[in-house]
């Protein structure tokens, strides 16, 4: 993780304005850090050219299949750059990868990150690095290994780019979706710490033509704090529950909503019926509607208006799923159901 720093390369130092035994004691605290997340199976991580990591012992899988998501955190990092705060934004970029794992029914494994910036600050870029870690404690996902690029001539000096990589595992079996999704099986709505990390183009926006403001106060908070709020990771809440064989699918819901994202998981001449009243939106969704004055089907196609995952489940296994969500102290709803429809393509249909 930062592979330039982890080069000990007196050079790079100088080069990025670090001085040498600082730069050192960096090195030794990143490398803790990574350690933090080791988990069963690191053969080696961090300061290598490639990291090293055995599958075999890394779990009990019989038939294991392997999965791998890539993502970035979009312009939300203009939000955090803009009011200087870092510590969060490593949690979403872990998130947005190890979500889409989880989607299809893996456990993450491991995950390695890439940043990219116009001059290294190394206190802004050691906060991120928490981040990630935090992340993949979240995820019990190894942090194995990323890279750090200083690029001048791409990024100003204060801004800079991020970008993860995941592996998983999944018992083959117990890939997503299953294949006996049916009509009147039961969709269950997880709920969303806020935006995530999808819809910030049009928040920066707004922000830019000055009619919202980020120190504006809102709900004993402000709505840079609240914008900020970092991406739920549900891989503690549902893995269990994949592996008991509860789970018919999962859908991430990211950019395009449960409205674009639901129906990437439904059986061909099947539907979703929603009911958008009956689970609970952070007020940040509220405000937002107001600002830019979008319709209720505009929201539901943009942002996750307070469901970050959705799950499909058959109604025999409804109460076990939710007994279980609420031990882990996951907000969930029944939000719908699955029906049989006309047309071949999946849709979504609100209540």
């Amino acid at each position: 993780m930062p592979s330039n720093l982890l080069k000990n390369s007196k050079q790079y130092y100088r080069q990025a304005g670090v001085d040498i035994e600082a730069g050192d004691r960096l090195v030794a605290k990143i490398k803790q850090l990574c350690e933090q997340t080791n988990r069963k199976g690191v053969i080696s991580g961090v300061g290598g050219f490639a990291a090293l990591f055995d599958l075999a012992v890394a779990s009990n899988y019989q038939a294991p299949v392997m999965l791998a998501a890539t993502d970035g955190v979009g312009t939300k990092l203009k939000i955090a750059q803009a009011l200087q705060r870092h510590n969060t934004i490593g949690i979403d970029l872990v998130a947005m990868c190890v979500n889409d794992i989880l989607a299809q029914g893996g456990e993450p494994i491991f995950f390695l990150d890439y940043l990219a910036c116009g001059k290294l600050h190394v206190d802004a870029m050691y906060t991120v690095i928490q981040g990630i870690v935090q992340g993949c404690k979240e995820a019990n996902a190894t942090l194995i290994g990323g890279e750090t690029a200083e690029m001048p001539g791409c990024y100003p000096q204060d801004e800079y780019d991020l970008a993860g990589f995941a592996v998983g595992l999944a018992e083959r079996t117990h890939l997503l979706p299953q294949t006996n999704i049916k009509a009147d099986d039961i969709i269950i709505g997880l709920a969303s710490s806020g935006l995530h990390s999808n819809g910030y183009s049009l928040i920066n926006k707004l922000i830019a033509e000055n009619r919202i403001k980020l120190d504006e106060v809102l709900a004993d908070s402000t709505v840079g704090e609240l914008l900020l709020t970092p991406t739920t990771i549900y891989v503690a809440a549902l893995l269990p529950l994949i592996k008991q064989g509860l789970i018919g699918a999962l859908a991430h819901i990211t950019g395009g909503g449960i409205t674009s994202n639901l129906p990437r998981v439904l059986p061909k001449y099947h539907c979703a019926h929603i009911n958008k009243g009956c689970w609970q939106r952070p007020i940040i969704f509220d405000w937002l509607q107001k600002q830019c004055a979008l319709a209720d089907d505009e929201m539901l196609s943009v942002y996750n208006c307070g469901i970050g995952m959705t799950l499909i489940t058959a109604a025999e296994h409804q109460t076990t799923v939710m007994q279980q969500l609420d031990t882990m102290q996951l907000s969930a709803w029944t939000i719908g159901t699955i029906q049989q429809s006309q047309a071949k393509d999946p849709y979504v249909e609100y209540l």
